[in-house]
């Protein structure tokens, strides 16, 4: 009976640490508009080795694989829309789109936090969207 009883408090303890660790849906919102701003903003400066911090682990395989290239050089020769401001942010769970004034962004969340997925990405309704930039 001891057991069934520790059990269901570990259940309940892990639970309620789950949840809180997620953080609010609006401090999720506000983690995925940080991240396409910095990323945007290290686009905007030339830092494109500051924007391949920001871009998820599949992403930057991908860009270097295909460029034959580093990160930095081959984000460089994207010439990727000027994105501008975070005009919107969708969050679902671990995923993310952040739409910039001239660009839309997919985001996901990783043990380092919030990364970009996927940049360069324009509607194609009723298509998904095409992206220039994506991980594998």
């Amino acid at each position: 009976m001891a057991w069934r009883a520790w059990g269901a408090t570990v259940a309940v303890v892990l639970a309620a640490g789950l949840a809180g660790g997620c953080g609010t849906l609006r401090e999720r919102e506000d983690q995925v508009r940080d991240a396409a701003a910095l990323f945007e903003d290290a686009l905007a400066a030339g830092a494109y080795d500051h924007g391949c911090a920001v871009l998820a682990p599949p992403t930057v395989a991908e860009l270097e694989q295909s460029a034959e290239a580093p990160c930095a050089q081959a984000l460089g020769e994207e010439s990727l829309p000027r994105g501008g401001a975070v005009r919107r942010t969708d969050v679902y769970g671990n995923q993310a789109r952040a739409v910039l004034s001239g660009d839309t962004l997919f985001l996901s969340r990783f043990g380092g936090g919030w990364k970009v997925v996927a940049a360069g990405c324009a509607p194609r309704p009723p298509e998904p969207y095409q992206c220039q930039v994506k991980g594998g």
